[in-house]
C-alpha cells in the first residue's frame, strides 16, 4: 500500500477554541516538546535541571497541521489516514470537519477520508493538555483515572516530563476498495509439540468475490503450508495443520525457529490487490506452581495459596534471568527500532531469558517484540497500571477496555511474549486495589477473552513474589544483602535493586562542573536522583559507601567504590536466587535501562545503552553454568574466620560433566588454595552444593582480596567476588 508522508508543523494553544499563533516545523514520530525546544533554542533537557523549563507545555493544547493536495485515485482506491499512536487524548479535523475524537496512545487509528476530500486538504491532530485527576497532588497519583504510563509524572528515577504527541509512525495511506483490516494466527500444538492445528483470521472490506493465498515457509524457505480460495464475506478464516514443526525457544535453551507467513489478496481478475507477511514462532506456555509452593498455607482453608510463578515453555521449566526494561527514552516518539537493537543485543549478551515490561512504562513499539521473537528473549507485559489505586469509573474502565484489546491483539501474536501481568505493585498499601478490584477484574476477562491460553497474574508481586530490597545495607531490615538474601523464600525475584553512580565520564556531560564534586543535595545530583530519590540519600547512599571505604578524597574514588558495591550485591542476589531453586523460578532486578542520564541509579546501562560495571558482573552471574560462591559477608578483618560455601550452578537444559574445583584468596600477589574439590556429573537444570569453607585470613599487604573459583580446564565456568579487608 503506498504510503504518503506529511510535512507536519506544529502550534500550541491554552484553550481548545483559541488556535496557534504561530507554527513550528515538527517531526513524526516525535513529541511537541522536542519541537519546540529546536524551534526556539532551548537547552537540552537532559542537563542540569533544565527539563522545568519544559513542564509547562504538558498543561497546553497542541495543534499537528499538514496541507497535502488531493492524490490521483482510481475509483477502486482510497485514502486513508493511519497512526499507531497519538499521545494521549485528541480530536482529527479535516478542512475544519471534525473526523474522530479518541482517548488512549495505544489504539491505533485508521480513517477513510476519502469522500473528505478536496484539492487542497488541511488535516489536523488536536492533542490535549496531559491527563490529571483533578485535585491530585503533583505526582503519579494525576494518573490513576487514566491509561497514559503514570511514569512520566514523577518516579526516583524519571523526572517530572509528560511526553504529549504523535509518538508512532504516522501517514496517509492509499488502499484498494477491497483492503484488509485485521490479520490473526492463532494455533494450538499437540500433545507431542510436532505438529499444530492452525487457524488465519481475516476481516476486511468488500473483500467478496477476492480470492486469497495464504502461504506458511519456515526459515530455511521451504513451504510448510499452502492454502487458497474465494473469500465469500468480508470475514475469513482458514482451517490448516503444520506437521514436523521446530519449536520456538529462549535463546539460552534451544533456537528461537521462527515461520514465516504470506497472505495475499487478489482481486476477481487474479490482480494482486494487498499481501500482508508476519512471523509465527510455535512454542507452548504454562505458568504453573513451584516446587513446594502448593504446601503453603499448611492449614484449610487454602484460599490464598502461594500462586504459580514457574514459566513452562513446552513442557520444560525455564529458570527466568532477566531485569525490569523501562522506556528507553523519555520521549517514545524518540524511539526507534536502533534503540531497541543495542538494548536487547545487550541483553542477550547479560544472558538474560525474560524481560519483565514494568507497568508504569509504555507498551513497546511493534519492532522491539519483533526483535525479541528473533534473539529469543522471553517478554512479561504488564498492562499501563503502576502503584496507584486506579478508578472505577465507567469512562475509565471504558478508556481501559479499548486501550487493553489494542495491547492484547498486537502483542499476543509474537512468540516472545509469555505473560500478561495486570500492572505493578498494585495489592499494596499505596495502591490498596485487590483482585476485586473491577480494573483488574477487566484485563482478567480481556487475556481469557482473546488470549486464553496465555497466563495472567493480578500484579506484581503477588504472594510468595518479591520487591526489593533495593540497598546494599540496611540495618534496620536485614543488614547487608549477603546477610537478608540468603534468608529470603520467594518463589520469585519480580524486583531488586542495587545502586550505582554512574562513570564519572557520563556524570561530566549532564552535571555542571562546579557541582561535580563532592555531590550535594540541592544541585544536579539531586535533580538526576543521586538524593532524596527514594528514601533519604538514594541512590547515591554515600553514608553506605563511606561505612565501607571511609571518606572519598575524589570523585573518582567515590564512583569507583559505589560501583564495586552495586557489582558485588547483584551478583550476590542473582547467584543467590538461582540456590533456591525449585522453589524460586526467576530473578529480575530493578532495573535494566534508563530513559535519561541518572547520576546514580539500580539500572544495569546508564542511559542511553553504557554497561556500567555491574552489567557485567551479573552477566557472568546470569552464566547457564558457573562455579558460584555463597559469601556471609562483604567487609573482613585479619586473623577473623573466613568462611564460604563453594557451589556449582547449573540452568543449562543439558548435563554439566565432572570435573575439579579450586577455590582460593588472592590479594595481590599473594594466593592460597583453600579448597579442591572433586565433583561427579551434574544433570540438567541441577546445581551441586559443595563443603563449607572455613580459613583463618593472613595478614594481607591490599586493603581488598579476591575469592577465585576455578574449574580446572573450564576457565568460562569460573568466577571471583572482591571483598574489604582491614588488618587489626
Amino acid at each position: 500500500m503506498p504510503k504518503l508522508n506529511l510535512d507536519w508543523h506544529l502550534g500550541h494553544h491554552q484553550n481548545k477554541a483559541q488556535p496557534p499563533a504561530k507554527f513550528i516545523p515538527a517531526k513524526v514520530p516525535g513529541a511537541v516538546q522536542f519541537d519546540y525546544a529546536r524551534a526556539e533554542k532551548l537547552p537540552p533537557y537532559w542537563y542540569g535541571d533544565n527539563f522545568k523549563q519544559y513542564e509547562w507545555m504538558e498543561d497546553a493544547f497542541w495543534t499537528y497541521r499538514a496541507l497535502f493536495p488531493k492524490p490521483d485515485l482510481t475509483a477502486e482506491q482510497r485514502l486513508f489516514f493511519v497512526s499507531k499512536g497519538i499521545d494521549y487524548e485528541f480530536d482529527i479535523i479535516l478542512n475544519g470537519k471534525h473526523l474522530f475524537y479518541q482517548e488512549g496512545m495505544f489504539t491505533p487509528v485508521c480513517l477513510d477520508i476519502t469522500d473528505e476530500l478536496r484539492q487542497n486538504n488541511e488535516i489536523d491532530v488536536l492533542v490535549y493538555p496531559a491527563p490529571k485527576k483533578p485535585g491530585a497532588p503533583r505526582d503519579r497519583t494525576q494518573a490513576d483515572q487514566t491509561c497514559k504510563p503514570a511514569v512520566s509524572y514523577g518516579w526516583d528515577w524519571h523526572p517530572r516530563l509528560v511526553p504529549v504527541g504523535i509518538w508512532d509512525e504516522t501517514s496517509l495511506e492509499i488502499r484498494n476498495r477491497s483492503h484488509i483490516q485485521n490479520v490473526m494466527i492463532e494455533y494450538e500444538l499437540n500433545d507431542e509439540l510436532d505438529a499444530a492445528d492452525i487457524k488465519l483470521m481475516v476481516d476486511g472490506k468488500n473483500l467478496s468475490g477476492c480470492f486469497y493465498n495464504w502461504t506458511v515457509t519456515n526459515d530455511k524457505n521451504n513451504p510448510v503450508l499452502r492454502e487458497k480460495g474465494t473469500i465469500a464475506a468480508d470475514e475469513l478464516t482458514v482451517h490448516s495443520k503444520i506437521q514436523n514443526i521446530e519449536l520456538w525457544w529462549p535463546h539460552d535453551h534451544g533456537r528461537s525457529a521462527l515461520y514465516y507467513s504470506n497472505l495475499k489478496i487478489l482481486n476477481r481478475t487474479g490482480e494482486l490487490i494487498e499481501e500482508k507477511n508476519s512471523k509465527i514462532g510455535f512454542r507452548r506456555v504454562k505458568l504453573v506452581k513451584n516446587e513446594g509452593a502448593r504446601d503453603e498455607p499448611a492449614s484449610f482453608p487454602k484460599t490464598r495459596l502461594v500462586p504459580p510463578m514457574q514459566l513452562e515453555i513446552n513442557g520444560r521449566k525455564i529458570f527466568c534471568k532477566g531485569s525490569n526494561w523501562v522506556n528507553p527514552e523519555i520521549f517514545p516518539g524518540q524511539i526507534t527500532r536502533d534503540t531497541y537493537k543495542t538494548l536487547l543485543t545487550r541483553a542477550v549478551e547479560a544472558n538474560f531469558n525474560l524481560l519483565r515490561c514494568w507497568g508504569g512504562a509504555i507498551v513497546n513499539k511493534d519492532a522491539f517484540f519483533e526483535l525479541c521473537d528473533e534473539k529469543g528473549l522471553m517478554v512479561w507485559q504488564d498492562f499501563p497500571l503502576a502503584c496507584n489505586e486506579y478508578a472505577a469509573n465507567p469512562k475509565y474502565l471504558g478508556v481501559l477496555q479499548q486501550e487493553s484489546e489494542s495491547i492484547i491483539k498486537r502483542v499476543k501474536q509474537h512468540a516472545c511474549h509469555v505473560i500478561w501481568c495486570g500492572g505493578n505493585e498494585l495489592f499494596n498499601s499505596w495502591s490498596g486495589m485487590t483482585d476485586q478490584s473491577l480494573a483488574l477484574r477487566l484485563l482478567n476477562a480481556q487475556c481469557y477473552r482473546l488470549d486464553p491460553q496465555k497466563p495472567f497474574i493480578y500484579t506484581s508481586p503477588v504472594m510468595g513474589v518479591g520487591h526489593g530490597h533495593y540497598v546494599f545495607r540496611d540495618d534496620k531490615n536485614g543488614g547487608e544483602v549477603f546477610q537478608w538474601m540468603p534468608k529470603s523464600r520467594h518463589t520469585a525475584y519480580a524486583e531488586f535493586g542495587m545502586p550505582g553512580p554512574a562513570s564519572v565520564e557520563e556524570l561530566k556531560t549532564f552535571i555542571p562542573p562546579e557541582e561535580l564534586f563532592p555531590p550535594k543535595p540541592g544541585t544536579a545530583w539531586e535533580a538526576h536522583h543521586a538524593f532524596n530519590a527514594w528514601e533519604g540519600n538514594t541512590w547515591l547512599t554515600p553514608e553506605i559507601v563511606e561505612h565501607y571505604f571511609g571518606p572519598a578524597a575524589s570523585l573518582e574514588e567515590l564512583v569507583e567504590q559505589g560501583q564495586l558495591l552495586q557489582a558485588e550485591g547483584y551478583k550476590c542476589i542473582y547467584e543467590e536466587a538461582r540456590r533456591q531453586k525449585p522453589y524460586c523460578s526467576m530473578a529480575l532486578n530493578w532495573c535494566y535501562n534508563e530513559p535519561w542520564p541518572t547520576a546514580a541509579n539500580n539500572s544495569l546501562l546508564n542511559w542511553p545503552a553504557k554497561p556500567k560495571p555491574a552489567f557485567y558482573a551479573v552477566s557472568k552471574a546470569c552464566r547457564p553454568v558457573l562455579a558460584s560462591a555463597r559469601l556471609p559477608k562483604f567487609s573482613w578483618v585479619e586473623g577473623e574466620k573466613f568462611t564460604c560455601e563453594p557451589w556449582i550452578l547449573n540452568d543449562s537444559p543439558e548435563p554439566v560433566a565432572g570435573g575439579k574445583m579450586i577455590v582460593k584468596l588472592v590479594s595481590g600477589k599473594t594466593e592460597q588454595v583453600i579448597l579442591n574439590m572433586d565433583f561427579d556429573d551434574l544433570p540438567a537444570d541441577t546445581n551441586l552444593a559443595g563443603p563449607q569453607i572455613s580459613y583463618v585470613l593472613p595478614r594481607l599487604e591490599q586493603n581488598r582480596f579476591q575469592v577465585v573459583l576455578e574449574i580446572k580446564d573450564r576457565q568460562e565456568l569460573s568466577s571471583s567476588y572482591t571483598l574489604l579487608y582491614r588488618k587489626k
